[in-house]
């Protein structure tokens, strides 16, 4: 069967540029640069999202602070060997980006953002590690997935997305091999790494928070369970 890997993983954020761009690494003399993106969440908070992005895709000034961009690409991940272990390293890779310029008009420039979608990923894959389903103090319902969505020459990039609610407990039963469709978004979580010494460093996690989840089913059935009650802290 023909795969379109572009079907399997793709997503599209509008949002700020926040800080300096960095440069990432270079492969047959194309250089690739990295740069963080905040996204407004409606809860007034932020999602801060590292894009990397080939040279030749960037226009003059566009990764400016402060510039609003419109990033189309995959959500990928690859292994990054640091202080004697393996660390999962996720980023938004870029296919297509451009500049959005404000409108001087407030109100017809807030207009036009609602109609724009500012975080949005699509992402077929393979359940790859039993999901963990857990209740959080409050009583709140989640379950973390671990998704491999296959890429071309033989890759997989690793998925790590967090479902709530009904569809927690619905992928608490899926198992490893199952494939699923998720919709969802990017986002951004900041949590404490405690070491064995008693030391604590602050790390920030990237994944997928799911809207929606659709098993795909060997004779082309679908179950879809979509989420009513997604995080919006």
């Amino acid at each position: 069967m023909d795969t379109n890997y572009l079907e399997n993983n793709y997503l599209t954020l509008v949002g700020k540029v926040t800080g300096e761009k960095r440069f990432s690494h270079e492969i047959y003399g194309e250089s690739f640069y990295i740069f963080n993106l905040s996204i407004d969440r409606l809860s007034g908070n932020a999602d801060i999202i590292p894009v990397t992005v080939s040279e030749r895709l960037i226009k003059d000034d566009m990764l400016q602070e402060g510039k609003t961009l419109l990033v189309k690409g995959q959500f990928r991940s690859y292994n990054s060997y640091d202080s004697g272990r393996n660390r999962l390293i996720l980023t938004v890779f870029t296919k297509d980006i451009m500049e959005i310029e404000e409108k001087e008009d407030q109100e017809e420039n807030e207009i036009v953002k609602k109609d724009i979608i500012t975080n949005e990923v699509v992402l077929i894959g393979y359940i790859c590690k039993k999901p963990i389903y857990r209740q959080t103090p409050f009583g709140r319902e989640i379950s973390d997935i671990l998704l491999a969505v296959n890429r071309a020459y033989n890759k997989s990039d690793y998925i790590p997305c967090i479902a709530w609610g009904r569809t927690a407990r619905f992928c608490q039963d899926l198992e490893v091999g199952a494939q699923v469709k998720i919709v969802g978004r990017v986002q951004s979580r900041i949590y404490e790494k405690k070491f064995e010494d008693g030391t604590v460093e602050q790390r920030v996690a990237y994944e997928v928070s799911v809207g929606s989840l659709e098993v795909i089913e060997e004779n082309d059935n679908a179950k879809e369970i979509d989420n009513q009650e997604q995080e919006a802290v």
